[in-house]
């Protein structure tokens, strides 16, 4: 079956809109059907998407996508870009790739509370945000321990590398089946992150005196006075990924992970010389 191509960019990023048109002009002189839209305004029609923007923009398309069984592909004009394959200066290249098949497909787990999914992570607060809040764990209906702390953060492997690293959390290989959850500021050195086994039920007990605010992938936001319970989603994220980059490579490309201070140091200077 041949491939209809959607073309999905960020139109709050500047030239995205210039890169979307660029890249329909590659698919349609290979003869590929493809069709541009903005991230406000996903549809379905497609087998495969390509996503122009930064992570935020890939979350919420992949989020959508995941839903409806479509691979994509993310072209990176953000920041660290953890989720995208290809830089602007690349885009010639990855397509050719893509257009022959040169690629592969991973599923990547989510998380779903409520009507809500998650592609990196749920993050839960008090409603009062200056304030720590007491967060009560269970997980399979039995007691862990209560947080106190500014928050809870609980990941996907994909999202380790997120808010949860950020907050002392551990990187997972994203092909991990777990779910990870890290306290954010704990207020007592026995707060430790864990993780747990993906088929997990994970519960915050409600407290009559705390309203809860939750955050999905820090794009929709929604507040609880209600339990709040955290299970896998039986929609997967279909991640496109080019064959030479495997995830320790983005790994050291996007983090300098497992590169000593003084190597990371020399070339900086190196720069500036």
């Amino acid at each position: 079956m041949k491939n209809k191509y959607g073309i999905c960019y960020n139109n709050t990023i500047e030239n995205a809109d210039i890169i979307a048109k660029n890249l329909q002009k590659i698919l349609a002189s290979a003869g590929s059907d493809n069709d541009i839209f903005t991230m406000n305004n996903l549809k379905d029609g497609f087998n495969f998407v390509f996503v122009i923007g930064g992570d935020g923009t890939i979350l919420k398309t992949a989020r959508f996508y995941s839903k409806l069984n479509v691979p994509v592909f993310g072209i990176n004009l953000g920041h660290l870009g953890f989720l995208s394959q290809a830089s602007e200066s690349e885009l010639e290249g990855a397509i050719n790739k893509i257009l022959n098949n040169d690629y592969e497909i991973e599923n990547r787990m989510m998380l779903s509370c409520g009507k809500y999914t998650a592609l990196n992570d749920f993050v839960i607060k008090g409603a009062e945000l200056s304030r720590a809040t007491t967060f009560s764990l269970e997980i399979n209906n039995k007691f862990v321990c209560e947080y106190f702390a500014d928050g809870l953060i609980i990941s996907t492997p994909t999202g380790s590398t997120a808010y949860g690293m950020a907050s002392g959390g551990p990187i997972l290989s994203p092909d991990s089946d777990v779910i990870e959850i890290v306290p954010i500021c704990p207020h007592t050195f026995s707060a430790r992150p864990i993780v747990v086994p993906s088929d997990s039920i994970i519960k915050i007990e409600s407290n009559s005196a705390q309203k809860y605010s939750i955050s999905a992938d820090g794009q929709e936001v929604f507040e609880s006075d209600k339990d709040i319970e955290i299970v896998k989603s039986k929609f997967c994220a279909k991640l496109v990924l080019l064959k030479e980059y495997d995830f320790y490579t983005i790994l050291r490309n996007k983090l300098h992970w497992g590169f000593s201070p003084v190597k990371i140091t020399s070339e900086r200077d190196s720069k500036n010389d």
